[in-house]
């Protein structure tokens, strides 16, 4: 996914943030960026067109977002995005918006999108800060935990009913809470008295 972002201020930040964990190439236009946007600037990891748009920026873009605290402008980056039939997202302005970016919360593979459709960005603010204190980061490493898990327990051929009786064994057992302890010798004990006979402990423990 290729994205242009108009903005450079703190706004703009956040949505480039979200953008680059995603996977997406990502290029902004802006008079001016904090200093964060610039260090990604500077490495290369996004890539800047200038100080001020173009309709030909809009070239070889799948998504445009307007950051700006102009209003006007995150319109007009609007109308061209639309008359070109590209997705945008204006900040704040949901009538210029073709979609809406939910708040995100994430841990590893675990996420968790907040939206309100645009009517109150700051309620979809305030959820995401009650959520991230609520899922902390031994979400992410139940996570990368199952996943070895279900290879180790799906080589087994064990009946499809059995390996759905494990998984849920482990997801309502205390392991979460013993990773979130760092308790990896209460998370082994647990695992070795769930997992069956026949399961590669070893590759399921390896990464912890």
């Amino acid at each position: 996914m290729t994205a242009l972002v108009v903005g450079g201020g703190a706004v703009a930040l956040r949505k480039v943030e979200t953008l680059l964990a995603f996977g997406a190439a990502v290029s902004i236009v802006s008079r001016d960026l904090v200093p964060e946007l610039r260090e990604r600037v500077d490495d290369g990891t996004i890539r800047f067109l200038g100080r001020d748009m173009t309709d030909s920026f809009f070239e070889r873009v799948s998504l445009v977002i307007a950051a700006t605290d102009d209003a006007g402008l995150n319109r007009r980056v609007s109308e061209v995005a639309r008359k070109r039939g590209l997705l945008v997202n204006a900040v704040d302005q949901p009538a210029d918006c073709t979609f809406i970016v939910p708040s995100i919360v994430r841990r590893g593979d675990f996420l968790i999108a907040i939206s309100t459709s645009g009517k109150s960005p700051a309620l979809s603010k305030k959820i995401r800060k009650r959520l991230e204190a609520q899922f902390g980061d031994e979400y992410a490493r139940f996570l990368s935990l199952m996943g070895r898990v279900r290879r180790a327990v799906m080589d087994l051929g064990l009946p499809q009913e059995e390996n759905s009786r494990i998984f849920h064994e482990i997801v309502d057992s205390d392991i979460m809470e013993a990773l979130a302890r760092n308790d990896k010798q209460g998370v082994t004990a647990r695992l070795r008295q769930i997992l069956p006979a026949g399961t590669e402990i070893g590759s399921v423990l390896e990464e912890m």
